[in-house]
């Protein structure tokens, strides 16, 4: 996939609500804490280890739980490429059609 259309990915994304993030197209969490700390929960990594979705949601929710008393905010950090190559097949058909 090109620069150009991952950049373009990056923009829409910006604009999606995201209450609901399928977990394998996170590739980290920053959780911001208390006293400007933060942890990192990198999901690219543990899917990178062999874990399936709900064990990834598993461990995210048990790690934020956790840091729940000391957390200010999370920062998702997208995998636009894996979302680009994902839906911009669907993307392509649908338009093609109009």
């Amino acid at each position: 996939m090109t620069t150009d259309v991952v950049r373009k990915w990056e923009e829409i994304l910006e604009t999606v609500d995201k209450n609901k993030i399928p977990v394998h197209f996170i590739k980290k969490l920053v959780v911001k804490l208390q006293g400007k700390k933060q942890h990192t929960i990198n999901i690219s990594k543990l899917s990178a280890q062999g874990l399936d979705s709900e064990q990834l949601e598993e461990v995210v929710t048990k790690k934020l739980q956790e840091l729940d008393p000391l957390m200010v905010s999370v920062e998702f950090v997208l995998d636009v490429q894996m979302i680009a190559e994902t839906i911009q097949p669907t993307t392509d058909e649908i338009l093609s059609k109009l």
